[in-house]
C-alpha cells in the first residue's frame, strides 16, 4: 500500500476527483513569448486570477482548489470536534496549477502564508511613485537610485518623497551606473583651475590700472572730464581787481596773471579756452579793472571791454620785480622806459640807505594825474612801502632786513604758510646755515622764471651775492616786491623746530615743513612723484 493510501480511508468522492484528473488532455507546452502582462506570482493580482478560477470550477462541478494545490475534504459524519480534526485528502492538482506551483515554491514550513508585499518606489520626474512587489519574488526588480535625505522627506505618511538634495546637482551621471559599493568619483577640479586663472587675470588688471592711475591719474580725470572743474560756474564772480597787461602779452602769459590775481580758477583755464574756441585777440597793455572767480569766457569778454581799461593807472604785483614791472609802467603812462630806468637808478633820491630800489616799490595799482613823470610815480610806490612798514611796526633802521627776509617769504610760500617760512630762515641764520633758498639763487642769476621749487645747475652754482647756496646769510638786496602779509609774517615768524621745506604740490601750493634732513629728504622725494605725474605742472 502506498503512503497516500494509508495516510487517508479511501472516499468515493475521491475516486470520481481522480478519475476526472486523470482524464483531462495533457496541457499543451507553453512557448516562453514576450507577453509580460501577466501577473507576478504572489501578487495580490495572482490572488485574485487564482479566486477566478475557483469560482469557475465551482460553476462547472469541479472542486475547488487552495492556493497550494489541494481540494478541502468534506466534513465527515460526528460531533464539531471530529470535524475540526479532520484532514484534508489529498488530490491530485492540475497540471496548470501544477506549473504555477512550480513557478512559485511555497516554503514547507508554512504552506497556506500568503505571500507579502512590498512598496517599492520608481523615480517618476520630480517624484516618485510607489509599487507593490512581492517580498518572497524571486524576479529582480528594476534598479532605482537611491532617494537622499532631503528627497524622502514627506510631511505627511501618504506623500510621496520628492525632489533631492543640493548634492544630487553636483553628482555626476555616471554615479548611476556604477555598482553598489562602488567609490564615487572625484569631482573635477576644472571649474576649481578656471577660477584660479580668472582671478589672476582680474588681480594683474587691478594692478596695472592701479599703477596707471598713479602715474596718470591727473592727465586721465583731465580727459575724461572728472575731478574738480578748471573753471569757475558762472554767477560767481564777485569783488574787485586789477590785472596788468604788458606790451606783447599772448594768451599764455595773460592767462596767467589772471589767475595770479584770482580772476580764473586755474593758470591755464584761459589760454585752453581761447585754443579750444579758436579764439584769436589782441591784447592791448594797460591795467583792467576785473572781479575775481570770473569763467573765462567772462574775462575775455572785459578785457575785450574798453570801460574796463584803467587811463594813467600802473600797477606792481606782489612778488614782481623792477624789472618786471618798468616796462608796463612806462607803456601805461606813455613815457619812455629809460625815464623809468633812470627814476631807480639812485635810491638815495627816495630816501633809501641801499645798493638798489628792489623791495621798495610797494605791489599795488596805482592811478596817476595826467602828466605825471617817472620819478614822481617811482616815489609814490616808496612812500606806499614806508606806510606798510610802519603799520608792521618795523624799526626804520631795520627796514631793510625785514624787506629782504619778506620778500623771499613772497617768493618762497604761500600766503598760509608765511609765518613758518619765516621761522625756517631765522632758525637757519641763527645757527649759520646757508639758507640755501631756490629763489635768491635765481635772482641773482637772472631766471626767476624757472619756479620756486627748482633751479638749474648753473644759477645753484653761480657766485653772486643773492646766491643762498652759496654764500651763507641773507643776500644783499630784497628780490622782490613784498606785500603786507610778507612783511608781517617776517616780524612775526610762527613758533617751530623746523630747518627745511619743500612744496610738495605746484597745483594746490601744499608744503612740507621737517625738523630733520631725513624728514626732508621724503619730502623732496613726494614732490619728485608729484611731478612725474604732473610733467607740464611747472616743475
Amino acid at each position: 500500500m502506498s503512503e497516500r493510501d494509508s495516510a487517508s480511508p479511501p472516499h468515493d468522492t475521491d475516486a470520481r476527483l481522480g478519475d476526472l484528473f486523470e482524464n483531462l488532455p495533457a496541457p499543451a507546452p507553453q512557448v516562453p513569448t514576450a507577453d509580460t502582462s501577466g501577473p507576478v506570482p504572489g501578487s495580490r493580482r495572482a490572488a485574485r486570477e487564482a479566486a477566478r478560477r475557483a469560482a469557475r470550477q465551482q460553476q462547472a462541478g469541479e472542486p475547488s482548489l487552495d492556493q497550494s494545490g489541494t481540494a478541502p475534504a468534506p466534513a465527515a459524519s460526528g460531533s464539531a470536534d471530529s470535524a475540526s480534526d479532520a484532514r484534508p485528502a489529498p488530490v491530485a492538482p492540475r497540471a496548470e496549477d501544477r506549473a504555477s506551483a512550480a513557478a512559485e515554491p511555497v516554503s514547507a514550513a508554512e504552506p497556506s502564508r500568503a505571500p507579502e508585499t512590498t512598496a517599492v518606489p520608481i523615480a517618476r520626474g520630480s517624484r516618485e511613485t510607489f509599487i507593490e512587489h512581492d517580498a518572497d519574488a524571486t524576479r529582480p526588480l528594476p534598479r532605482v537610485s537611491a532617494p537622499t535625505a532631503a528627497s524622502t522627506a514627506r510631511t505627511s505618511p501618504d506623500e510621496p518623497a520628492v525632489g533631492g538634495g543640493l548634492d544630487d546637482l553636483f553628482v555626476s551621471g555616471d554615479d548611476d551606473h556604477r555598482g553598489p559599493g562602488a567609490p564615487k568619483k572625484k569631482r573635477r577640479k576644472g571649474c576649481l583651475i578656471a577660477l584660479i586663472v580668472v582671478l589672476a587675470i582680474i588681480g594683474g588688471i587691478v594692478a596695472g590700472g592701479a599703477w596707471a592711475w598713479s602715474t596718470y591719474g591727473d592727465r586721465i580725470s583731465d580727459a575724461m572730464g572728472w575731478g574738480d572743474a578748471k573753471d569757475w560756474e558762472p554767477g560767481l564772480a564777485t569783488g574787485e581787481v586789477y590785472v596788468t597787461i604788458k606790451s606783447g602779452d599772448t594768451g599764455q602769459p595773460v592767462s596767467a596773471a589772471l589767475h595770479e590775481a584770482g580772476v580764473t580758477k586755474t593758470a591755464d583755464v584761459f589760454y585752453d579756452y581761447l585754443i579750444d574756441e579758436g579764439i584769436a585777440v589782441t591784447f592791448y597793455p594797460g591795467v583792467y579793472r576785473l572781479q575775481k572767480k570770473m569763467t573765462a569766457e567772462a574775462a575775455l569778454a572785459a578785457l575785450q571791454d574798453k570801460e574796463n581799461k584803467l587811463e594813467n593807472t600802473v600797477s606792481v604785483s606782489e612778488g614782481g620785480t623792477i624789472k618786471s614791472s618798468l616796462p608796463a609802467m612806462a607803456e601805461t603812462l606813455g613815457l619812455p622806459l629809460a625815464d623809468f630806468e633812470a627814476a631807480v637808478a639812485d635810491p638815495s633820491v627816495y630816501g633809501v640807505q641801499a645798493q638798489s630800489l628792489e623791495g621798495w616799490l610797494f605791489p599795488a595799482v596805482y592811478t596817476f594825474d595826467p602828466g605825471v613823470t617817472a620819478t614822481q610815480a617811482i616815489q609814490q610806490m616808496v612812500d606806499r612801502t614806508r606806510e606798510a612798514l610802519d603799520a608792521a611796526g618795523v624799526p626804520a633802521d631795520d627796514a631793510q632786513r625785514v624787506l629782504t627776509i619778506a620778500s623771499i617769504i613772497q617768493r618762497e610760500g604761500r600766503t598760509d604758510d608765511f609765518a613758518k617760512v619765516s621761522r625756517v630762515i631765522e632758525n637757519r641764520l641763527a645757527i649759520d646755515m646757508k639758507l640755501q633758498m631756490d629763489s635768491t639763487a635765481q635772482y641773482g642769476y637772472g631766471s626767476l622764471h624757472e619756479g620756486v621749487v627748482s633751479s638749474s645747475a648753473e644759477a645753484l652754482e653761480d657766485p653772486n651775492p643773492w646766491n643762498t647756496y652759496v654764500n651763507t646769510g641773507l643776500p644783499v638786496t630784497p628780490i622782490a616786491s613784498p606785500s603786507e602779509a610778507a612783511i608781517k609774517a617776517a616780524m612775526q615768524p610762527a613758533d617751530g623746530p623746523w630747518l627745511y621745506f619743500v612744496t610738495v604740490n605746484l597745483s594746490t601750493g601744499e608744503t612740507q615743513f621737517s625738523e630733520t634732513l631725513a624728514e626732508h629728504e621724503q619730502g623732496v622725494e613726494k614732490w619728485r612723484e608729484w611731478c612725474r605725474a604732473n610733467p607740464d605742472g611747472g616743475c
